[in-house]
């Protein structure tokens, strides 16, 4: 086993990694996640999915051909996704015989100090009962993820919450690179962090067509987890496996190296 054996790891599946062109759903590579994530609470890791993805599975769903544009729309459009795209979390877990549990909460309830307290007494005791957490916003009540972050933030929060060993971060890049890999073809993949400067937050980039984050709100959420000592990793979701060779050290993707302070 590797040097991570049974800690606490918080994955973050973004919209893009979860959706085709398309903006339907990305059953193949969900379920490969899922055979990941599944394979990874047997092997004795505490698993804690935040996912993203309500917005695109509800828009693909109600056969909308472009994302909404209104907050109401939103909303709305994240209400059936979620409930579409919990189904499809249990349809695949269960078939590993894993349990899964649905968090939905605001960046408000964790700032909140009593309402903090439940929170983590319940991710707690999930895990307790060998139960992975599926957490996303709940954005029928609020809006700041749902427009902003693709829970980029929400996920390094939760990482800070719950006292993580890691946080991976999957997302439609191969990782932060030195300048824009799209339009310059001798970009650098930068493969550690030991510090977020100036400079590093310079080389982020805008968001993603099929997302709301894009790499300036991951860095944004790196440096909450590695202000709490937690280290980061972001990589590329089309390979779910590849989590594997995270897990055993290896360099996948761009790694965040916690703060020693």
């Amino acid at each position: 086993m590797s040097d991570f054996a049974k800690k606490r790891i918080v994955v973050k599946v973004g919209t893009s990694t979860l959706t085709h062109k398309t903006g339907k759903t990305n059953i193949l590579r969900m379920e490969k996640l899922v055979t990941v994530l599944a394979d990874m609470h047997n092997m004795g890791y505490e698993v804690i999915l935040v996912s993203s993805g309500a917005v695109g599975v509800g828009a693909g769903k109600l056969g909308l051909k472009a994302k909404p544009e209104k907050t109401q729309e939103l909303q709305a459009v994240a209400a059936i996704g979620q409930g579409e795209l919990m189904f499809l979390y249990d349809k695949f877990f269960s078939e590993y015989g894993v349990t899964v549990s649905q968090l939905l909460f605001t960046t408000e309830e964790i700032e909140d100090k009593e309402s903090r307290e439940h929170l983590l007494d319940t991710f707690n005791q999930l895990i307790k009962y060998e139960a992975i957490p599926i957490v996303n916003e709940n954005d029928s009540v609020s809006v700041d993820e749902l427009l902003n972050g693709d829970n980029d933030c929400l996920s390094a929060t939760v990482a800070a919450l719950v006292k993580a060993d890691m946080l991976i971060m999957l997302t439609d890049t191969d990782g932060l690179y030195d300048s824009n890999p799209t339009e310059n073809e001798n970009a650098q993949l930068i493969e550690t962090v030991e510090k977020i400067t100036p400079e590093i937050i310079n080389f982020a980039g805008g968001a993603g067509k099929r997302g709301t984050g894009g790499f300036q709100t991951k860095i944004k959420a790196a440096e909450i987890a590695v202000n709490a000592g937690i280290p980061v990793v972001i990589m590329n979701g089309n390979k779910p496996s590849r989590i594997y060779k995270v897990l055993e050290g290896k360099s996948v993707g761009t790694k965040f190296l916690a703060s020693k302070e």
